[in-house]
């Protein structure tokens, strides 16, 4: 048996399944493509969440939008984070290319264009369904870490959001936060006190900064009504294809603050709402988060800790999160260990630390008698990656070079005109378009204040009333003896003048 055969029995029976799958591209040996060497990846493993990686322009993007394609069509809903703004093109069929067809000649399959379901999702203030989150719905854990707030601090989260829920004063907004700060330090200081111990005004006012950081990151968009239901990113088309939600955040990437805000919220919120899944044989959503190293961006001990431990659980749900960044180190490693699928595009070696680099990424992928991972990596063509994954048994797959199927749909953004046909299509934008802004805390607090202040005022005026009294009661005490001595001053003058009428 000649190695090329060798190979070919070692890809097919590493990557054999009896289930659905997705089939990313053929293996290859060397720089030779081997046909109908398909690298299938199962589709009950893709929940035990993965890392695409790779230096800019190898590729990275149009195998995050092949693995998005493969998903919808095997009926699994997809979130996709757009920081680049290149993901869109999903809503149109690719144009087609002879180099895309010669491509798929050596994968072994024919090239087939078409468009996907999409719904184009936003947080800032791009147009698209807009994604909200309250106050509440976070909780004081979750604010208290994200704001990075000392325990001290914590703790004052925890007793305003309990004065607020005993008092029946909804925290929907920054703005409510906000209010519910300055009145435990203010107006509603004495009450606070008597009932859930002292407020630090300096603490407070720590609190307050914070707060104002995620508002100048465009926090006021996020925080409100309507709340965005969990249940809306979980959809199938009328053909049974699963929705891409494609969240664009090109405008994002200069405000890490808010981006790993709303990731850890959203995170959270899918934890909480879904149920445990089991083993169904299919992952229930899939998110792709893009340039993904801006979520760990400038991200508290605690914040890091809240992510880690969410990516251990909530694959149990049934939910798998892929991480797409240049590098494996942009991920933390606690993180990166509880990836299962691995895909590398190829990285750059121009400097001494690049190197360095490349050896410590070879050093996250399974040895292989085909290849030298660390030299592989820098030789990689666009388009072309190291694969290893996981089995139907959760065992490591073994590592292969693997030339990528092309995307099926559009590789480019859709045109304004495009982008305003999807949100008009939307089955949900009208859903959350308008802007709600009910009687919450801050109207409530306004309106106990004033209440507050009324009651001052009048005790101010009960006060000055006595106060008027007392005076005018003193003064008639003081005048009764003058009028005792002017009465009886009278009344002598009086007898004496009777007196000396008698005499004369």
């Amino acid at each position: 048996m000649s190695k090329k055969e060798t190979f070919f029995k070692y890809i097919e029976e590493g990557y054999k399944t009896k289930g659905e799958f997705i089939n990313l591209g053929a293996a290859m040996l060397g720089e030779e493509t081997i046909t109908n060497a398909f690298v299938k990846l199962p589709l009950k493993t893709i929940n035990r969440h993965g890392l695409i990686a790779g230096a800019t322009g190898t590729g990275k993007t149009k195998t995050l939008q092949v693995f998005a394609e493969n998903l919808s069509d095997a009926g699994v809903p997809v979130l996709l984070m757009d920081v680049k703004g290149d993901l869109s093109g999903l809503a149109q069929p690719s144009p087609g290319h002879p180099k895309i067809d010669e491509r798929h000649a050596k994968i072994g399959f024919a090239f087939e264009a078409k468009k996907f379901p999409i719904e184009i999702l936003t947080i800032s203030e791009q147009d698209g369904t807009r994604m909200r989150a309250t106050v509440a719905e976070f909780g004081p854990t979750l604010l208290s870490r994200i704001l990075d707030l000392s325990e001290t601090q914590s703790g004052i989260v925890a007793v305003l959001f309990k004065y607020c829920d005993d008092n029946k004063l909804p925290l929907l907004d920054l703005k409510d936060f906000k209010k519910i700060l300055q009145f435990a330090t203010s107006d509603g200081k004495k009450e606070l006190e008597e009932n859930y111990g002292r407020i630090s005004t300096a603490s407070t006012g720590a609190i307050l900064r914070k707060v104002v950081e995620i508002e100048q990151q465009g926090g006021n968009l996020f925080f409100g009504e309507r709340s965005f239901e969990i249940d809306d990113l979980i959809r199938v088309d009328k053909n049974g294809r699963g929705i891409i939600s494609v969240l664009r955040l090109t405008d994002i990437q200069d405000k890490p603050k808010l981006f790993s805000t709303f990731m850890l919220q959203l995170l959270a919120e899918i934890y909480e709402t879904l149920p445990e899944q089991g083993d169904s044989g299919r992952p229930e959503l899939v998110l792709f988060i893009d340039e993904a190293h801006l979520i760990f961006k400038e991200a508290s001990k605690a914040l890091l800790s809240q992510i880690e431990s969410i990516v251990k659980l909530i694959r149990s749900k049934g939910v798998g999160i892929y991480f797409v960044t240049q590098n494996p180190k942009d991920i933390p490693a606690d993180v990166l260990s509880q990836l299962g699928l691995k895909i590398q595009h190829a990285l750059r070696a121009f400097t001494a630390n690049d190197r360095k680099a490349i050896k410590l990424a070879a050093q996250n992928y399974p040895d292989s008698e085909y290849y030298d991972t660390a030299t592989v990596l820098t030789q990689l063509g666009i388009g072309e990656a190291l694969v290893s994954g996981l089995n139907e048994k959760g065992i490591p797959s073994p590592l292969v070079r693997t030339m990528l199927r092309a995307p099926m749909s559009r590789m480019d953004v859709l045109t304004k005109s495009e982008i305003q046909e999807v949100i008009d299509n939307s089955y949900i934008y009208k859903k959350y378009t308008e802007e709600i802004d009910r009687e919450s805390a801050y109207e409530l607090l306004n309106k106990k204040i004033e209440k507050i202040h009324k009651q001052e005022e009048k005790e101010i005026e009960r006060k000055e009333e006595t106060k008027k009294k007392r005076t005018t009661t003193r003064k008639s005490t003081r005048m009764n003896p003058i009028l005792k001595v002017v009465t009886s001053a009278t009344f002598i003058r009086g007898v004496l003048g009777i007196l000396r009428k008698v005499m004369r």
